[in-house]
């Protein structure tokens, strides 16, 4: 009987000694929660509303007599302000979301020959200059009309043999002397016209072979000239081409066949339709650009050689991708970032890595998530903030969490990273 009392008691003992252990504990982990709670309720220290980095350990007042600013531990990387802070800083925000992007890259370029169509007149002979029908460069000519008259003992020595087989009656000749006048530039109708009056002319018409306007035009009447000489050049404007250059960085986007809007000082408020017609292979070396061919209409001869222009180039446009207002990337040496609002007044600095951009929104290629909000106004100043704050924690590695500056009025506190 005894003994089962004895262990009786113990079992109690036992189970009121568990009881109050388990008490023990329970109240030692309120007691490490709450004391955790209110350190996190208690400033980590105080800063001058106009001066980041003018600290304390304990309220006060800054050189300008204003009231410190308690700085509290928050979330990595986190930047919170007031409501009132928001709207005087007039901070805008919009979503991440898919989107269209049509890029549009835009330069300079100069109007030229069509150099496909632009002609070099060049004399096969030795000879003079009797009669110059062109007078100045620029002039219009057409197709069949005189451009200079040569006299040449070549071209007499051609002629006379020609009479000469003609005489003979020597097919072979003939055929010879035919050939010998074609490839010194003489058309097939004066040879007809020498055939048919037996007679030498001592000077012979050189024509447009097309329609154009005279460029170069390096001789005058009495000029003496030789093969190789360049007398003048005879270019096409109903058709022009434009050499444009593209930064290094665009020269992937550029594809023949994309269309192209130009615009020239020379004519406001007119534009443009052309496309690209040829992309050249290799960059400058010094400037790193990208020489681009471009190719225009002209019909009315508007567009003259030399012109400066305007000219934009029109991407093929993407789908569903995702995007940003190109104003809330901020572009820096090293890194590109934007400043994601978290909301109830809380914003983070975060990296991105940018794709291509229009002239109103930027693709994202990492960094964000759709749903997300970003800040398009104001980002600046936040992104200043955290990036400073980062700096102090990487100086403070006993700080475990990073810290927000609480704003009271006009002024705000910077999280720590």
């Amino acid at each position: 009987m005894k003994q089962r009392i004895t262990l009786v008691l113990v079992l109690l003992a036992g189970l009121l000694l568990g009881a109050l252990l388990n008490n023990y504990y329970s109240t030692g982990e309120q007691s490490q929660a709450q004391q955790s709670a209110t350190d996190a309720d208690e400033p980590l220290y105080w800063v001058a509303p106009m001066d980041a980095n003018y600290r304390r350990d304990k309220p006060g007042k800054s050189p300008m007599g204003m009231d410190l600013v308690p700085v509290y531990a928050q979330p990595a990387g986190t930047v919170e302000i007031s409501p009132e802070v928001v709207n005087n800083l007039g901070v805008r925000t919009a979503p991440v979301a898919p989107g269209t992007l049509r890029t549009r890259i835009s330069t300079v370029g100069y109007v030229q020959y069509d150099e496909d169509r632009l002609v070099h007149v060049h004399p096969r002979v030795e000879g003079w200059i009797e009669k110059l029908y062109v007078k100045a460069a620029g002039d219009p000519v057409e197709q069949g009309e005189p451009l200079y008259e040569l006299y040449s003992p070549q071209l007499v020595n051609a002629q006379e043999e020609l009479l000469l087989a003609l005489k003979r009656n020597s097919e072979r000749l003939v055929d010879a002397a035919r050939d010998r006048l074609l490839a010194l530039q003489l058309t097939p109708e004066f040879i007809a016209s020498l055939e048919r009056e037996r007679e030498v002319r001592q000077t012979v018409t050189f024509r447009a072979s097309h329609s154009g306007v005279i460029d170069n035009l390096n001789i005058r009447e009495g000029f003496y000239v030789k093969p190789g000489t360049t007398l003048m050049s005879v270019g096409a404007l109903d058709d022009v081409w434009v050499e444009a250059e593209v930064f290094e960085r665009q020269a992937a986007l550029v594809q023949v066949g994309q269309p192209v809007t130009m615009t020239l000082d020379y004519a406001p408020g007119r534009n443009w339709r052309g496309q690209v017609d040829y992309v050249y292979p290799s960059l400058d070396e010094k400037n790193r650009t990208l020489r681009v061919r471009l190719r225009f209409a002209n019909d009315d001869r508007t567009l003259k050689p030399n012109m400066f222009a305007q000219v934009v180039i029109e991407v093929a446009r993407q789908d569903d991708v995702l995007v940003v207002p190109r104003e809330a990337l901020i572009r820096t040496g090293e890194q590109d970032r934007v400043v994601l609002a978290l909301g109830e007044g809380r914003f983070k600095s975060v990296a991105v890595a940018p794709g291509r951009m229009d002239d109103n929104a930027v693709e994202i290629l990492r960094g964000l998530e759709p749903g997300d909000t970003v800040v398009v106004s104001a980002q600046f100043l936040l992104d200043s903030e955290s990036s400073r704050s980062s700096d102090f924690k990487r100086m403070h590695h006993e700080v475990k969490a990073d810290v927000h500056a609480g704003h009271q009025g006009h002024h705000m506190g910077a999280a720590h990273d």
